[in-house]
């Protein structure tokens, strides 16, 4: 918002201000050097940013320049525009591992220190593991959060999942691929340089076809060699930073005071997405919960400090009726040189973006800077001078 501010105070167009100020891929980022997270800061380069595209896509779909009014007198009509950064986990401080067996029956069990907390992680290490195994999603069964069961990982926070933890299933992938053909080769007396797995689960390019689960029938029966076990970790000193673009249109009722969000759209630049419908769900719902926070939450205390909205109908979280009139995700699809599969986190920067773009929009649609949440009614009614 203070982006908005300066460009108002210019006389220049938000976007304008925008472009001639903001990240690009090739420069480096010297505000890292403040951010060290207990040890010296340093600058990195931003090696991967989707804000071009973003920023096309988001002026297009809001109609960026043009001018809405309403038939009601009372209602004003105002568009704002932000962009996003954020970081995937904390390089050089970051650690995830992982184990994937190999089943009897030539199935795949992943064993990854993440805890899924509802980001869909557990299904990111299935679909590298299937993806690197040319196997069947269906034939990979991840076990994940048990310290019983899997491998040390840092933890689910900081925007680490994909990242970290799904840079630790990658590379346990990898190495049982190769020890995959290793082994194939050896029951098939051949190289195994000139083997390779093929969907759905068997390795090629031999004197004959092997599948998973004959491989497994020979490794694991009484003259074999022994259950195919890979574990690995996954440590970075590289950063890998998801952008967006959020764009929203409001109606407000400088009457009433109450605030409509008539279009949302949200540009998120995640990298190569793993499994894009989780991650547009991941945006939908960090949007959402943001809007929340922005609009509707509050927590009211009387005069001897009690809270008085303690259930979630009297703190105001948003339902289903709050959502905008038309909302929208778009992924830009970028290839991140460090990321698994090019893949970048999502769904942390995807709760930034609604405070401000609101604000912004809000001020476009009847001139007033709200710097304090929620931007209820009683809020918008007190900056426009109408009540005290």
């Amino acid at each position: 918002m203070a982006v908005k501010e300066l460009a108002v105070e210019l006389g220049m167009d938000h976007v304008e201000l925008v472009e001639k100020n903001r990240v690009r891929e090739g420069a480096m980022l010297e505000i890292l050097k403040c951010l060290g997270e207990g040890r010296e800061g340093k600058a990195a380069p931003v090696d991967s940013c989707g804000l071009d595209a973003a920023l096309s896509r988001g002026l297009e779909l809001i109609e960026w320049g043009k001018k809405e009014d309403s038939d009601n007198p009372d209602i004003k009509i105002g568009k704002g525009m932000c962009i996003l950064q954020q970081g995937s986990g904390l390089p050089g401080l970051d650690q995830a591992n992982c184990i994937v067996k190999m089943l009897g029956d030539g199935s795949f069990v992943v064993q990854s220190g993440g805890a899924d907390l509802g980001t869909g992680l557990d299904t990111v290490a299935a679909k590298m593991t299937a993806e690197i195994l040319c196997a069947d999603i269906s034939r990979v069964t991840v076990q994940s959060g048990d310290t019983d069961l899997a491998p040390f990982d840092t933890g689910a926070y900081a925007s680490s999942g994909t990242y970290f933890s799904g840079g630790a299933a990658r590379n346990a992938a990898e190495k049982l691929r190769e020890k995959i053909l290793a082994e194939s080769a050896r029951l098939m007396n051949c190289s195994p340089e000139g083997l390779s797995l093929e969907f759905p689960g068997k390795v090629v390019g031999g004197p004959k076809e092997m599948t998973y689960s004959e491989l497994a029938w020979h490794t694991q029966g009484g003259e074999g060699s022994g259950q195919l076990i890979a574990s690995a970790s996954f440590t970075a000193d590289k950063f890998s930073f998801p952008y967006g673009a959020h764009f929203a249109q409001v109606a407000v009722n400088v009457r009433t005071g109450k605030v409509k969000i008539q279009k949302y759209y949200a540009l998120q630049d995640c990298g190569t997405p793993i499994n894009p419908e989780l991650a547009r769900g991941q945006v939908f719902g960090g949007v959402l919960k943001s809007i929340g926070h922005a609009l509707y939450e509050e927590m009211i205390f009387d005069n001897e400090g009690r809270c008085l909205t303690t259930d979630l109908r009297s703190y105001g979280v948003p339902m289903i009726g709050d959502i905008p009139d038309d909302f929208r995700v778009e992924l830009v699809e970028t290839d991140d040189p460090y990321g698994p599969f090019g893949a970048k986190s999502i769904a942390e920067i995807s709760v930034n973006g609604a405070a401000p773009v609101l604000a912004n929009a809000i001020h476009d649609a009847c001139g007033i800077w709200l710097r304090k949440w929620p931007f209820s009614p009683e809020n918008v009614l007190r900056a426009l001078g109408k009540i005290e």
